[in-house]
C-alpha cells in the first residue's frame, strides 16, 4: 500500500474514543462441547438441545458466494476471530454506542496441517486498508472505500465484509469465523474460576478501570476485561502495544482452560460448556454442537507453547499517529508464509511498530 496521504480518506475521529476489547472462546467452546459428548451419560439429548439452542450462526458462505480465495486443501485451517464493541445490552455499561459495533479486536488463527501448531495474526483496527464492496446482511450493497480503518468493515458490512475484507487482505480463505462481545468474555473468564497471570510492572489504567501491582494474580472476568482494554498505562500508551497485552493474556487464557479438569467434574463442564457456547457468535458451520465437536478435534492439542503470536507488519502513518499503515513487502511475507503452510519468519516483523516496545514483558503466564 503506498502512501497517498493526500488522497487518504480517514476514519472519523469518535472511533478513537472508548478503547473496548473481549476475547476469543472459540476453543473454549469447542472443547467443552467435546468433552461434553464423552461425559454427557443419559442427560446428552438435554445438553445437545440447549447448547445448540444457545448457538446463532452466520452464514458466511451464503453471503460471500465464490467469489473467494481458494482452501488449502491440507488440513490447515484459518479462523477470523473477532471482538466486536457493540455497547447495546449488556455492555452498554462500557459506554454509549456511537453508530453500530466495531470489530476492536481481530485476529487470523491459522492452525497448520495435523493442528498441532497455530499462528495468530493481530489486525489493528486502526490499519488503513482498501475496503471492498460488501452487501450487508440485509442484502443492501456497501461501497468500498480506499484507505478506511479496518474495524469499519464490520460496521458497515457485518461479519461477511469483515471476512471479505480479511480474504482481500491476505489472498487466504478464512474457514471459519467466530465472534466475541464483552459480557460473554467476562461470562467466560468467571466460569473458569479466573485466568492466573503474572504481572512484572504496576498497571493503573483508570479508562480500564483496571489497578495492579507486580506479581502473580487471578483475575475475575472484570478485570480480565479490563487488562485487555488496557493500553495507558503499558508500552507507548497506543494501540499496538493492548494487542501485544491481549496477546500475553490469551495464552494464559489458553492454559488456564487446559488445566481446569473439567472431565472429572460434569457440573464445571456443563457450565462451562453453556457459558461459551453462549459467548460466541460463529459462523454456519460450527453453529452445532456437533460441528464444534469436529472442530474441537483439531484443536484440542494446542497449548500456548504452541501458539506463535504476531502483529500484521505495520507503521504509524505519517499524516495522522492514531492510525497505522500496513508495511507491504513485510506483511506479504506473512500472508505467503501462512498460505504455504510455513512459520512466519522473523523477518517479516522486524522492522514493524506492532512488535517493538515492551508490552509484551508486562505480563506473563503465572
Amino acid at each position: 500500500m503506498g502512501d497517498g496521504i493526500s488522497s487518504r480518506i480517514r476514519g472519523r475521529g469518535r472511533r478513537r474514543r472508548k478503547p473496548g476489547r473481549r476475547r476469543r472462546a472459540a476453543v473454549v467452546a469447542a472443547w467443552s462441547a467435546a468433552a461434553l459428548v464423552l461425559v454427557g451419560g443419559s442427560g446428552l439429548g438435554y445438553v445437545y438441545f440447549k447448547l445448540n439452542g444457545n448457538l446463532n450462526g452466520v452464514d458466511i458462505n451464503a453471503q460471500l458466494g465464490r467469489d473467494r480465495p481458494a482452501g488449502s486443501g491440507n488440513g490447515s485451517e484459518n479462523i477470523l476471530v473477532l471482538g466486536s464493541d457493540s455497547r447495546s445490552g449488556a455492555n452498554a455499561e462500557y459506554g454509549q454506542d456511537g453508530g453500530g459495533a466495531r470489530s476492536d479486536t481481530a485476529m487470523v488463527v491459522h492452525v497448520y496441517k495435523g493442528h498441532r501448531r497455530a499462528s495468530v495474526v493481530s489486525v489493528p483496527r486502526d490499519t488503513l486498508i482498501d475496503r471492498p464492496t460488501c452487501t450487508d446482511s440485509n442484502g443492501t450493497a456497501v461501497a468500498g472505500q480506499r484507505l478506511a480503518m479496518f474495524n469499519t468493515a464490520y460496521e458497515v458490512g457485518g461479519p461477511a465484509c469483515a471476512v471479505k475484507t480479511v480474504e482481500q487482505m491476505s489472498g487466504l480463505r478464512m474457514d471459519h469465523y467466530i465472534e466475541v462481545d464483552f459480557t460473554g468474555f467476562k461470562k467466560l473468564v468467571d466460569t473458569l474460576g479466573g485466568v492466573k497471570i503474572t504481572t512484572t510492572r504496576p498497571i493503573d489504567d483508570p479508562k480500564s478501570h483496571l489497578k495492579l501491582a507486580p506479581g502473580t494474580h487471578t483475575l475475575n472476568g472484570e478485570q480480565s476485561l479490563g487488562l485487555v482494554r488496557t493500553r495507558h498505562s503499558v508500552g507507548d500508551g497506543s494501540d499496538l502495544g493492548r494487542i501485544q497485552l491481549q496477546q500475553s493474556f490469551i495464552k494464559a487464557l489458553i492454559e488456564q482452560v487446559k488445566s481446569v479438569g473439567v472431565f472429572s467434574d460434569p457440573k464445571k463442564l456443563y457450565d462451562l460448556a453453556d457459558t461459551a457456547t453462549r459467548a460466541i457468535t460463529p459462523d454456519s458451520q460450527l453453529d452445532t454442537v456437533d460441528k464444534l465437536v469436529g472442530f474441537a478435534g483439531g484443536l484440542k492439542d494446542l497449548g500456548a507453547q504452541d501458539v506463535h503470536m504476531v502483529t500484521l507488519p505495520v507503521r504509524y502513518d505519517p499524516a495522522d499517529p492514531n492510525r497505522v499503515l500496513p508495511l507491504p513487502a513485510a506483511a506479504q511475507q506473512v500472508w505467503t508464509a501462512l498460505k504455504q503452510d510455513r512459520p512466519v519468519p522473523a523477518s517479516a516483523t522486524r522492522d514493524s511498530a506492532g512488535d517493538k516496545g515492551s508490552a509484551h514483558s508486562v505480563v506473563n503466564t503465572g
